[in-house]
């Protein structure tokens, strides 16, 4: 346990810090799980209208530095490609890298 006053302070705002970007990074799961369940029960429409709830999330979790903005970026492209796969009709399915090609 920290034992001089600025360290007892410190340890408050690690605990409330910690607490918030649970909650957020919880948000950003679940608004992704539900579109991924719309893609998949073939809702294209509500899967698009999530999705804007997702990059909303992700976008604003990253400016604040709860996820690094390339994580953002990555989730939104994700999202974004299966919602496109799932509107042409197939389903979508992760891109070869050239590690798992050799």
């Amino acid at each position: 346990m920290p034992h001089s006053a600025s360290a007892k302070k410190r340890h408050r705002q690690n605990l409330r810090d910690r607490d918030r970007n649970r909650a957020v990074k919880s948000e950003i799961k679940s608004r992704i799980r539900k579109v991924l369940e719309a893609i998949s029960s073939g809702d294209v429409t509500g899967a698009s209208e999530q999705l804007r709830g997702v990059a909303k999330t992700a976008d604003r979790a990253a400016a604040t530095g709860t996820i690094h903005r390339n994580k953002a970026a990555r989730i939104k492209s994700r999202m974004s490609a299966r919602l496109v796969a799932a509107s042409k009709g197939g389903a979508a399915k992760p891109r070869k890298t050239a590690k798992s090609e050799g």
